[in-house]
């Protein structure tokens, strides 16, 4: 079993960095991504609606009166956004598929709606270049 992993290990290491998946950054997370999940959206709920309960995807709930999430309530969400994307691949990251528009490659149902009707919607860009390694800098 350790041979294996060392052997994934190295063959990852010496993998061109266009080949190797992307590092994820907290910041931009935090600035850019974890807003979406609080706007409003006409004719559909906030996503942090549904999913500070009850999803396998979810928010921590916001402090009583606050309008955002703080330090550590961010790192738990960001935590939760990893098991729902694949780093560098968002055309393969529920956290995008969900909520997209089935004929623009997202799953044929989410409970919440269609929030996108293409990969194009602002949002759902700002996701992709979190998921393809944007950071906090960019």
């Amino acid at each position: 079993m350790l041979a294996i992993l060392w052997i994934l290990t190295n063959v990852l290491l010496q993998a061109p960095a266009s080949e190797r998946p992307a590092k994820l950054d907290f910041e931009f997370f935090r600035s850019k991504v974890q807003p979406i999940f609080l706007a409003r959206r006409p004719g559909h709920a906030r996503c942090y609606a549904c999913h500070s309960q009850g999803t396998p995807f979810r928010l921590q709930a916001l402090s009583d009166g606050s309008q955002s999430w703080d330090e550590d309530q961010s790192r738990r969400n960001f935590e939760a956004a990893l098991r729902v994307v694949v780093p560098g691949n968002p055309e393969r990251s529920t956290l995008i598929r969900m909520p997209l528009a089935t004929e623009a490659g997202g799953v044929r149902f989410h409970p919440g709606g269609k929030h996108w009707s293409s990969s194009s919607d602002p949002e759902c860009q700002t996701i992709a270049a979190w998921i393809r390694g944007a950071t906090g800098s960019d």
